[in-house]
């Protein structure tokens, strides 16, 4: 009789930001291919069904799209990093060769003079790192080598560390490149599920879907305040503000001229934005320094209460944090939603409140 055995598992591999990006494409993939599933029984699912889980997927991939943000921000830090140590290594390594090159000619000079010295022994040593390691070394250098040897064994030391520290360097470079392309491939599957979805839709479901600003219920997300201060002027009519006006104004302003430029995930201009892209160009614009992703701007700044807001102000959204737009008074703001749309102006209380800053 054949047995029956349970078969062995193979053990998890890979980096803790693969496993989690991984595990959360699958489980959007299986979700997203339930819902479209069910179109086998309903060919043609409501507006309204697939306006719902659009709406879900874009939030997840949205929120994707912060964390590679953030971990592109790491991997450039980390680029520059290694850049600077490679640098450092090639002067250190210019130095070492000047300091050989002098112990050389006195070695040569020695040979000649019939003396063979430590500077000879140097120079014909097929492993000079190794020759200068030895613990009786400068003590047996007792003549006028001694310091010449000093500085190349030095030089050999610091080459050695920066080497190190580049090769540390690199492999923590490769890590946040593998995380990278980790939420990129989150965002890309979340995407293409949306877009399969959309495509059920009729060119008209398709359009009214698009002018759509995503809504939530007036429990989700209370009425924002009505702010004294009128909205800036249109934005095709915009007054110069350049060199003049407050650092909030110049933001605004800066908004305005983006509104109708696309939404493109990881975009921050001059052409596209994503939604923490933008905010970061405008203030930018009016010479202020924003962090690159949502959940580290709601911590740039004094923060704000919704009674409180001023234009200029960034306000978060969804309870991940990781939706931003800019608030331009009157309960406006100006973001940029999604995949698929157009920076512009929306109700502040159009998605679920998460808090607000002020930068300056």
């Amino acid at each position: 009789m054949a047995s029956h055995r349970k078969p062995r598992q193979r053990p998890l591999s890979g980096g803790t930001a693969r496993t989690t990006a991984a595990t959360l494409a699958l489980a959007g993939a299986a979700t997203a291919t339930a819902f479209e599933g069910t179109s086998q029984a309903d060919p043609r699912p409501t507006p309204s069904q697939v306006k719902s889980e659009v709406d879900r997927l874009y939030e997840e991939a949205e929120a994707a799209t912060e964390q590679y943000n953030g971990a592109k921000e790491k991997a450039d830090e980390a680029e520059r990093a290694l850049t600077g140590l490679r640098d450092e290594t090639a002067r250190k390594t210019d130095q070492l060769n000047t300091a050989r090159s002098a112990l050389g000619t006195l070695a040569a000079s020695q040979y000649r003079s019939g003396s063979l010295g430590t500077a000879v022994q140097l120079a014909l040593a097929s492993d000079p790192q190794e020759y200068l390691s030895q613990a009786s070394f400068i003590t047996r250098a007792g003549d006028r080598n001694a310091a010449g040897i000093t500085t190349v064994r030095r030089r050999l030391d610091e080459v050695g560390k920066l080497r190190d520290q580049a090769a540390g360097q690199l492999a923590d470079l490769r890590s946040k490149q593998d995380e990278l392309a980790a939420h990129k491939a989150v965002i890309e599957d979340k995407l293409a599920a949306a877009k399969r979805l959309l495509a059920k839709l009729t060119a008209e479901e398709r359009a009214a879907y698009e002018a759509e600003t995503p809504a939530v219920s007036p429990a989700a997300s209370p009425a924002a305040p009505k702010s004294s201060t009128p909205p800036p002027a249109p934005w095709g009519h915009l007054p110069a503000v350049a060199g003049g006006g407050s650092r909030a104004a110049r933001a605004v302003a800066f908004a305005y001229t983006a509104i109708g430029k696309p939404y493109v995930w990881g975009a921050t201009g001059p052409g596209s934005f994503d939604c923490s892209g933008l905010t970061q160009a405008a203030w930018r614009s009016a010479g202020v320094s924003l962090p690159r992703t949502t959940y580290t701007q709601i911590n740039a700044g004094r923060r704000v209460s919704r009674d409180q807001l001023a234009p200029g102000d960034l306000v978060f959204f969804y309870s991940g944090v990781t939706h931003v737009g800019l608030y331009i008074g009157n309960g406006q703001m100006i973001h940029a939603p999604r995949p698929g749309s157009t920076v512009r102006l929306a109700p502040v209380d159009s998605m679920p409140w998460a808090g607000a800053s002020r930068p300056a």
